[in-house]
């Protein structure tokens, strides 16, 4: 197999109403996780050490700062004269689209001067790390018109949608079913869907034609019996952002240094927009208990089981417990937050107290002041 023979395309936008708190200004695939990551980090990085060379980066609103994370795509060993990564703008020939179908239509021009025979589709709203080659081999071997990735295991709570799916023991998609009722453990899909290339055009050109915009019912569950559907069974680490909760319990899990090692593995790392900072600086009464903290923070009062971003301050007599703190935020003297995020450039005057709880975390927006 050609490291060439697939292409990858991701969708930035998808599910942004998920975490309206966190998309108001940006779109999904920017929004900050883990320190020093953006969500879009996770499927392009799969991407890239599965030896997939283009990849295209559909986007439709809010997407500036995503295009100042991604740059040329060198951080991804993406910046070449041919391939390499393409930021797709929003256009459509008839107005503003919506669905996944109409969004592969209006940029399709981009699939039709391509090369490469195999597409890899996903979101960004799943952390996860995973080697497509292995999918890809048995998506090739197999003859699969489509190989769909799954997970085993009880559905993640809010997910919007679910494709819920029955399969042999060759892999075969027998049923699909969308948002169905189902009580414990079932195989959902996840959002990574590997296509023959013309076969899509195809598939999405006819939808258009007859006014079909769903993908999971007009092509995956209208073409079960009509094409080859394949199943590719993923066990690891898996979260789904479906809720500002969700998406909290996400860092909060990287406090686990067993899901640090397979999240982040040496064999396939994460990469993501490098910004050169000093190193932290711990005061002499600082206290930093089981956080996460990323480069240029200054921390001079108490953190517990909290992960800070770059540049973030906290002053004298603080004290963060189970927060998530993003980048370039102040909080000053004398203040307490539990079960808080706070989205970029917050301000936390002194003497504040802010407390959430686990199953509501309370969440600050982006330059508040409080």
């Amino acid at each position: 197999m050609r490291s060439n023979s697939v292409m990858g395309f991701i969708f930035s936008n998808f599910h942004e109403e998920a975490i309206p708190e966190l998309t108001f200004k940006r779109t999904m695939g920017s929004v900050p996780f883990g320190g020093k990551y953006r969500l879009i980090d996770f499927p392009l990085s799969n991407m890239v050490n599965s030896d997939i060379a283009k990849i295209g980066v559909a986007t439709k609103s809010n997407y500036t700062s995503l295009m100042n994370h991604l740059g040329s795509g060198k951080m991804w060993n993406l910046s070449r004269r041919r391939g390499g990564l393409v930021l797709l703008p929003p256009f459509a020939e008839n107005g503003s689209f919506n669905t996944r179908i109409e969004m592969i239509y209006a940029l399709r021009s981009f699939l039709e001067h391509s090369t490469e025979e195999y597409v890899l589709i996903c979101d960004c709203d799943q952390i996860y790390n995973i080697s497509y080659k292995n999918m890809i081999k048995q998506h090739i071997e197999s003859g699969a018109d489509i190989t769909i990735a799954y997970k085993s295991g009880v559905l993640p709570d809010k997910l919007h949608e679910p494709v819920i799916m029955k399969i042999n023991n060759i892999n075969r998609v027998t049923e699909i079913l969308i948002n169905p009722t189902v009580h414990g453990e079932c195989n959902y899909a996840l959002s990574s869907f590997l296509i023959n290339r013309n076969l899509l055009l195809r598939l999405v050109c006819d939808c258009i034609s007859k006014n079909q915009v769903d993908f999971k019912r007009d092509i995956l569950q209208r073409n079960t019996q009509v094409l080859k559907i394949n199943g590719y069974r993923f066990d690891g680490f898996l979260s789904i952002i479906t809720s500002v909760k969700s998406y909290f319990d996400a860092n909060m899990a990287l406090m686990n240094a067993d899901i640090r090692r397979e999240l982040f593995t040496m064999d396939r790392p994460v990469f993501t927009k490098i910004r050169d900072d000093m190193p932290s600086k711990y005061g002499l009464s600082s206290v930093v208990k089981n956080s996460l903290v990323a480069q240029g923070c200054v921390i001079e009062g108490e953190v517990r089981n909290s992960i800070l971003f770059k540049g973030v301050h906290i002053h004298k007599n603080v004290r963060i417990e189970n927060c998530v703190i993003m980048q370039d935020t102040q909080v000053y003297e004398d203040s307490r937050l539990s079960y808080v995020i706070c989205d970029k450039d917050v301000t936390v005057r002194s003497d504040r107290t802010v407390s959430g709880y686990s199953t509501y975390p309370v969440f600050i927006g982006k330059s508040s002041v409080v």
